[in-house]
């Protein structure tokens, strides 16, 4: 049972210096830690404040994870189409894709999540919304508008957004990045992508799906260079295999308009020293929104990039306020936020004395075909000095993917040597980001692989050939 903790947080009261609207908690933003904590601690019956300067429901819900996850779906269901004879099913003619169709499906979508969560907060019992930006006044004091607000405890989870590099001609050229390309009803005739991970990929197949030409520019010499080699490679494989072109080794020097678009001056070791097309989508990262927030009045500090330093419960160098999600820089993650709120709401609420740091990383790439990936990898594990197994399978021998027809990639886990315990692995693969969950239990309670292939599983799936996998064990080299 939880503790009344009604009782117990007013502590901070007396250090308010002026007149403010006072409750037990104030949560700025409405990602995916906020509103849940939100609802949590008002189910104990404090008094709650949250503050939205913009959308209800954060990056993930109005230009991450939910609107970019449909436009995957509907780019599926035009390379499926096109694919539709190699299942016996014949058109008449091609597909043809209606981009102002699926942006309508897909702000639809976002607009019942955004909605969901506004009323699900302004109708919340004990709770109090405000919509404006949000900015410490001292320690204890966040003004709003008009509004002072205090709070003995609060929620800082405000997100992030796309980074934009200083480089010549970033000024004078018109560009996209994960937001704004979510605005687009029609399709780019040729889109420049500068960044080769998780964010530019998923867009470049997307893109490339409905029919725009797409360059994908990366600095490094290889696509996500924090994924293993093999799979890095096959990543770029089934790309090019799309008709994507690649610039790796890339250092992107210059933007440029052009009579038909843009163009992209690169000094690389392969490909041509410009990079022509009709527009260019920045993916090269995010910051955090905690550059107007006035942390230094209320003593929070950042790191040189500008995430709040948090300890390992995410409370930050003002012991009355936490951070979650995004802005912590602890996950980046839909799923870290939330765990985030879960770890916060335990510790106060609980006593749970739980840790951001007890978390096992776990995270998908939403490229056709996905990677999932749980745990520690082959480069991590050298990086640790831990004597290791590995285990690899390929897709094609996989029942379920033949019956699909979908047999690019591989099932790769990795085990310790002396223990036998799965330390992690990379699933790149049709299903992949589901499958991959089979795994994520074993490495938390670091069981041993002998353990885990016991386990009897349905059949046909990708996941029943996950013991099989660690039947091709061998010394890592």
């Amino acid at each position: 049972m939880e503790p009344d903790a009604a009782t117990d947080w007013g502590s901070h009261r007396g250090s308010v210096r002026s007149a403010a609207m006072s409750f037990d908690a104030l949560i700025i933003g409405t990602g995916q830690a906020g509103p849940a904590l939100a609802a949590r601690l008002a189910a104990k019956g404090l008094k709650i404040a949250v503050v939205e300067r913009d959308k209800f429901g954060g990056t993930c819900v109005n230009n991450g994870c939910t609107p970019t996850k449909a436009m995957v779906a509907s780019a599926y269901a035009a390379r499926l189409a096109r694919r539709a004879a190699d299942y016996g099913v014949v058109f008449e003619a091609g597909p043809r894709v209606d981009m102002k169709r699926v942006k309508e499906r897909k702000d639809q979508i976002v607009r019942k999540s955004t909605e969901g969560v506004e009323k699900w907060m302004r109708g919340l019992e004990g709770a109090t919304v405000f919509k404006g930006h949000a900015r410490f006044v001292d320690e204890s004091r966040v003004q709003v508008g008009a509004e002072t607000l205090t709070a003995d405890k609060i929620f800082v989870n405000v997100g992030g957004r796309p980074s934009v590099p200083k480089m010549p001609g970033i000024d004078q050229v018109p560009y996209l990045t994960n937001e704004t390309m979510m605005e687009l009803d029609f399709v780019p005739p040729h889109l420049l992508v500068i960044g080769g991970s998780y964010i530019g990929l998923e867009f470049a197949q997307i893109m490339r799906r409905f029919g725009s030409e797409v360059t994908v520019i990366e600095m490094g010499p290889r696509l996500v260079a924090r994924e293993d080699e093999d799979v890095s490679l096959a990543i770029q494989e089934f790309l090019r295999a799309e008709g994507i072109q690649l610039h790796l080794d890339a250092k992107c020097l210059s933007l440029r308009n052009e009579a038909d678009g843009v163009s992209v001056g690169l000094e690389c070791k392969e490909g041509a020293p410009l990079a022509r097309g009709s527009h260019v989508l920045l993916a090269v990262g995010r910051v955090p929104n905690t550059d107007d927030l006035g942390l230094d009045a209320a003593g929070i500090k950042t790191d040189a990039r500008g995430f709040i330093e948090v300890d390992e419960a995410l409370r930050t160098t003002n012991p009355r306020v936490w951070a979650l999600g995004d802005c912590n820089g602890k996950g980046a993650f839909t799923h870290t936020a939330y765990n985030d709120y879960e770890i916060v709401a335990d510790n106060l609420l609980s006593d749970a004395g739980r840790k951001h740091t007890d978390r096992v990383p776990v995270y998908a790439l939403f490229t056709d075909p996905p990677l999932g990936r749980v745990g520690m990898n082959e480069g991590e594990i050298r990086k640790a000095g831990i004597k290791a197994l590995v285990g690899k399978y390929p897709m094609n021998r996989v029942s379920r993917a033949v019956e699909k027809g979908e047999t690019y990639g591989f099932l790769k886990i990795h085990v310790e040597e002396s223990s036998g315990r799965i330390l992690g692995a990379s699933l790149i693969g049709t299903g992949a980001d589901e499958s991959v969950h089979s795994l994520i239990d074993a490495v938390y309670s670091k069981l041993p692989y002998a353990e885990f292939q016991r386990h009897v599983r349905i059949h046909p799936t990708v996941s029943e050939l996950l013991p099989t996998t660690l039947e091709t064990l061998k010394a890592i080299s």
